[in-house]
This record gives structure tokens, sequence and C-alpha cells, in this order.
């Protein structure tokens, strides 16, 4: 009986190594592992190498866990059936081996050792590492019999590993590294913005026709000079006729020669301009930009009209942020004046605008002025309101027949409309 007890302690042990491995692996952080890998602890770099090969991981860990916890409930039958021999609780021994059994291992095989990896996944990886490397070797032909039965699976139901993630599963692992302490605030969103940064097209980064400072290539002189002085804008796109018929851009550098102004045609010092459609995607901008060695393109509509500018700046902006200098005046898109009211700068991104109030917006619009204007239907007027949800949308400025600014009021809503607005 006394070896049935032995036998059934350390398979307990067994069951709970195994329980303890399986969770600690699922749950460490591979980051923070690869990071102290890097700094000389040996266990850690086994546990990272052990994690990288999951399968033949979890394929041992299961065998073993499998072999342990059948081994446990013969030895448990024997003991129970040996101990209740000669008594009235003969024929119900395997029925209490059966009981006890799965209440300890329960709660000493499962539920206790899972509980402790998990609050400490790296350290018992580490820990657990040396020994399931062991087992992984020893039960490596069992392993290959398994590895050759998935892929017959893999065969017959047709399943195609992709091994891309996709950006939902890379944006939550960013937030999840964030809030382990493995990145900074600033540092995730670098992250997150690389990661978004290959959705966009030039048509979401642009500076609008309405709003580019550009001049007609017989514009004196004194006019560039004004507008250089005014903008403080290195370069300034010139045109033919009219805005759609971009010639190219006057660099700042090559209108002020020594001491003054040059003395060339305004022609002869214009530098030709790339071309690009709504549709070309910014990281290919990117490259166009960098290959032809300049800082802006001009963004063409399905007509061949000039839709836009794109800059370098703007690019840049998208993966570390804004971009100010000196001579940037700030403008503040998002202005609370009080808990439930408002000051919108229409140029706001629209995606901003719903992340900040919590809304769903079904629009093909980019900027909230956009979006304003589908709201109401025509050309925006100063006091058009309009309700969305639980906001009330008020138009507050206006230029060049867009909304500029908004005022936003946000107003409670019952339990009921709340749940009307689920449904």
């Amino acid at each position: 009986m006394e070896t049935y007890i032995i036998i059934m302690v350390i398979c307990l042990i067994g069951s709970a190594y195994f329980s303890a491995t399986e969770t600690a692996f699922s749950c460490a952080n591979k980051t923070r592992l690869r990071a102290l890998a890097e700094k000389g602890n040996k266990r850690a770099e086994l546990a990272s190498k052990l994690a990288d090969k999951y399968d033949r991981l979890i394929s041992t860990i299961l065998i073993g866990n499998n072999i342990v916890n059948i081994l446990l409930a013969s030895m448990g039958t024997l003991l129970f059936v040996e101990v209740f021999k000669n008594t009235s609780w003969a024929d119900k021994a395997a029925a209490v081996s059966t009981l006890v059994i799965t209440v300890a291992v329960l709660i000493f095989g499962e539920i206790t050792p899972k509980s402790i990896a998990n609050d400490f996944p790296e350290k018992f990886a580490m820990f657990s590492a040396p020994f399931i490397r062991l087992l992984i070797w020893i039960l490596m032909p069992i392993n290959l019999i398994f590895s050759l039965w998935k892929n017959i699976i893999s065969l017959i139901l047709k399943v195609e590993e992709d091994d891309n993630l996709a950006q939902e599963e890379l944006l939550m692992m960013v937030e999840e590294a964030e809030q382990e302490g493995d990145i900074d605030t600033d540092e995730g969103d670098l992250l997150r913005n690389a990661i978004e940064f290959s959705d966009l097209k030039a048509e979401d980064i642009l500076t609008h026709r309405v709003d580019l400072e550009a001049l007609p290539i017989d514009s004196k002189k004194s006019e560039i000079a004004q507008t250089f002085t005014r903008t403080r804008f290195s370069r300034i796109p010139i045109y033919e006729d009219n805005i759609d018929n971009i010639v190219g851009v006057i660099h700042q550098k090559d209108f002020y020669v020594g001491s003054g102004v040059t003395t060339d045609a305004i022609k002869d010092i214009i530098s030709p301009v790339l071309f690009v459609h709504q549709s070309e995607m910014a990281d290919d901008l990117l490259k166009k930009l960098q290959k032809e060695k300049s800082h802006i393109a001009v963004v063409v509509d399905e007509y061949g009209g000039t839709l836009g500018i794109v800059t370098m700046e703007d690019i840049l902006e998208q993966l570390v942020g804004d971009i100010w200098d000196e001579h940037d005046e700030v403008v503040e898109e998002f202005k609370e004046l009080d808990e439930n009211n408002f000051v919108i700068d229409c140029n706001m991104n629209l995606d901003d605008f719903c992340e900040e109030f919590d809304i769903e917006v079904e629009s093909d619009s980019v900027s909230v002025g956009g979006w304003v204007a589908e709201q109401i239907g025509n050309i925006p007027d100063v006091n058009d309101t309009f309700t969305f949800e639980n906001l009330v949308v008020t138009v507050t400025e206006v230029d060049s027949h867009r909304a500029a600014t908004i005022k936003v009021e946000k107003q409670d809503m019952s339990e009921e409309e709340q749940q009307e607005e689920k449904d």
C-alpha cells in the first residue's frame, strides 16, 4: 500500500508540473523572455526557444500529463480496492477511488498549479524549461507520430496555415505590451501608427485644394515674396491657368539668391512635381518621393483634376505624430468647454472624432467637415444643427462653403434609449 501511495504522490506532483508548465508557456510574455535571454539568462533563452516550437512543446506536455493522470487513477483504484477488501464497501471501491482522485487532481493537479503559474508565467517557464526539454527528447518518437497525424488531418481538411498576423492582432499585442509596462505610451502610439500606416491612402492625408497656398505662373515676384513671408512655407505650388494645372513648385532657396530675389524668370526656377492618384497607398507614395528626391506630390482625382497635395512631412506625421516648428500655428482640434460641450475643428480626422465620442459612423468622408456636410445634406451654414445618437451638432463657423468649426453637445440617454441604440 505504501508503494501505491508513493507512486500516487509522484503522479500528482507530475500532474501539477505539467498543468503549470502548460499555463506558464501559454501566458508567458515572449518579448520579456527574449529580453532576459539577450541579457545572458540561459534559462530564459531555453524557454524562448521552446516557446517558439509550441506544437512540439504542448504535445509533450499533454502526453506527459495523460500518462501521470492515468497512472494516478490506476494506482488509486488498486489502493482503494486493497483498503476496502473484505468490507461492505468492496464493491464501491472503484467509485470512491474515482471521486477522490478527481477531486485531488482538480485541486492539486489543475487549479492550484495553473493559478500559480498564471501569476508568474515567465519565472515558471524558466524553471520548467530544462526538464521539459529532456521530456521532449525522450518523447520525440511519439511527437513525430502526432506531428505526422496532424499533417494528415490538415491535408484532409485542407487547412491552410496563415503566418501573417491580422492588423487587429498586432494592435492587440501592442496594447497588451503597453498595459504590462513593456513599452510606454509614446512607443505604443508609434507602433500603432506604423501598423495602421499601410492602410492609408494619399486622399486620407492630403491638404485639400481649397486649403492650398498656390500661385499662378504669371505672378509678380513681389506676390511670391509676400506669400513666402506670410505662409513661411519653403515650397509653393505654381499653376498655369487654374489650380487643376499645376506645373511645378518654387523652392524658397531658388527664389532668394544671395541677398535678394533671383533675377531669373519664374518659369526657369520652377522644379518639376510628382503627380499621384488619390488611391495611391501612403507607403508607396513615400517610396516614390524618396526615389524622386521630392518633398511634394500633387494628388489628382479620377478626372485628373487637382485634389490636393501631400508633403513628406504629412506622411511622416502619420508615423510619429504632429511635427511642429517655431513658425507653425498650433490648431486645437478638440476643445472641451465643460463636461458635455465641445468645440471641434472640422479638419479633425473623422475616426479620431468617433473615438473621442465613442460613436460609430458610416461615411466616405475623412474629415469631420465632410461628415457634417453629409449629415446636413447641403452646403453648411452657421447655426445649422443636426442630432446624431446622443450628440447635438451645431455649425459655428463656415469657411469657403464648408464647415470650419462645430459645437458638439452631449446629451444623456435614458436606459430605454441606450438599449434601443444597442439593438
